[in-house]
């Protein structure tokens, strides 16, 4: 039997333990664009259980079914009214549960060096592949895939992207593992107030039998996890902060240790050494960013380029530089923003649903790379921390006067897409036997240019990205050391 085999062992319907006391939630100006996405396929790998296999499926379909009682949008389907509004009609129809096997397959083949591809054998442990979330008008908007491996279990879940965004999925996700520890009552609650700037009466048209997918999906594609240590993206967000970088360090201890660090990435043998020497690097690099911020002005801590923003930069930088274009080239860094907080007064913070906004940064190729990471940073930061109630609120309009499906994909070679979000609690479960070993996503929604941010595994302001790019490509961004010199 080949290494790679999955086999189906089982495959159910989990229901609500409890019905549901809500009818229906209409579909938002922020929902709607994304019934052209494929669902969101999101998992955590975890160590080997204790429990014998068939204890372990009942208490994870048990723990399921409570679950959804909090989340009762999930087990329902999606529904268009004589008027072309879409609702998900909470109606308890139950959602997809999957158990299945690969004894072959072992922490080691999963989670190989760091330097080496993810393997593809990750897209086996999740269920609906190339399936668009308007497809839940008759298919279940979740689906769980449990993989039993030869020394770890997988538990994959794929989501409806019309149901939900990132910080819903992970709430549910978090919410089931709570409930399979042995939680008597969830930490957090779903909000599901459809009373918000979202909500519009206008209607959203759909060709017959539905929207197509916006992006080929056929191309051939790496894909990469590159890590990013806390003492690392200190020093980024040090350089994007600070232009000409020789000098303003502000002190000779200062440019002494972030041009060693710089020129040989401090390689320590010693463990105990090596964590005073990151714990000096750090101290000194955030005693740096602090003068920035005093010299800023306390009164406006907006100035000073966030840590993401500045990885997402040198990203940009680095990925556009390895897809060798002309000078006169457009290149495009697409972002996702959680308006929750940018509105006035503020949405919930667990409000359930899609509550996004893209927000696009543009560029010629000449200036992106004749430029410092600090000009490219700034490009980035400035669309970021200007998307504020009233940005929101036009986007929301914008929509409204031409109601569009979202345009996923890489249309002239020349964009990149960061999705997810390294404040996402990914590793904040633990199904009641530790924590994951990693997270790691199914094919859905990838493309040329597709960046998923995750938290490290080590927390601490870590970062992963998992990034997917075509071969040619990823293999510039390798030998990027602009780049690469950040990469643990």
């Amino acid at each position: 039997m080949p290494s790679s085999t999955v086999t189906i062992i089982s495959k159910c319907t989990v229901y609500p333990e409890n019905k549901s006391v809500i009818k229906s939630l209409k579909l938002s100006v922020s929902d709607l664009p994304m019934l052209s996405c494929q669902y969101i396929q999101k998992g955590v790998l975890l160590s080997q259980s204790p429990l014998e296999s068939a204890i372990l499926i009942s208490l994870l379909k048990l723990s399921l079914s409570k679950t959804l009682s909090h989340f009762p949008a999930l087990a329902g389907r999606l529904h268009t009214d004589a008027n072309g509004h879409v609702h998900i009609l909470c109606n308890d129809m139950g959602i997809d549960f999957v158990h299945a096997k690969a004894p072959y397959m072992s922490l080691n083949t999963l989670l190989p060096p760091d330097h080496q591809d993810i393997p593809l054998s990750f897209r086996k442990f999740f269920q609906f592949d190339h399936t668009l979330s308007y497809v839940g008008h008759n298919k279940p908007l979740v689906a769980v895939q449990v993989t039993e491996l030869k020394d770890a279990v997988f538990i994959g879940c794929t989501v409806n992207h019309a149901v939900v965004d990132g910080t819903s999925f992970w709430n549910f996700f978090n919410t089931f593992a709570e409930v399979c520890k042995g939680a008597e009552k969830i930490s957090k609650t779903p909000n599901f107030s459809r009373d918000t700037v979202f909500d519009s009466p206008a209607v959203l048209k759909f060709p017959q039998g539905g929207p197509s997918v916006t992006f080929s999906g056929n191309e051939p594609l790496r894909e990469k996890i590159f890590h990013f240590s806390r003492e690392a993206i200190l020093k980024l967000k040090v350089r994007a902060n600070n232009p000409a970088r020789k000098v303003e360090m502000s002190s000779p201890q200062g440019v002494e240790i972030y041009g060693k660090q710089i020129n040989d990435n401090w390689t320590v043998n010693n463990g105990e050494n090596n964590r005073k020497v990151n714990g000096k690097i750090t101290s000194v690099l955030e005693e740096l960013l602090l003068k920035n911020r005093t010299d800023n002005g306390e009164k406006n801590p907006s100035a000073v380029i966030s840590s993401f923003q500045s990885l997402s930069a040198q990203l940009w930088r680095s990925v556009t530089r390895a897809r060798q274009f002309e000078g006169n080239k457009v290149t495009t860094f697409r972002m996702a923003v959680n308006c929750r907080h940018r509105l006035e007064p503020r949405l919930e913070p667990l409000y359930f649903g899609n509550a996004i906004q893209s927000i696009p940064t543009i560029a010629t190729v000449g200036e992106l790379l004749s430029n410092d990471l600090n000009w490219s940073a700034n490009q980035l930061h400035m669309n970021v921390v200007s998307h504020d109630d009233v940005t929101v609120r036009r986007g929301v309009k914008d929509w409204e006067s031409n109601p569009r499906l979202f345009p996923l994909g890489n249309f002239d070679g020349a964009m990149i897409t960061m999705g997810s979000s390294p404040r996402f609690p990914m590793y904040d479960n633990d199904f009641g036997w530790g924590r994951p070993l990693a997270v790691r996503s199914g094919r859905a929604n990838k493309f040329d240019g597709k960046i998923s941010a995750f938290p490290g595994r080590e927390g601490n302001g870590s970062v992963d990205l998992e990034v997917v790019l075509a071969p040619e490509t990823m293999s510039g961004l390798e030998n990027d050391m602009e780049f690469m010199q950040y990469v643990s």
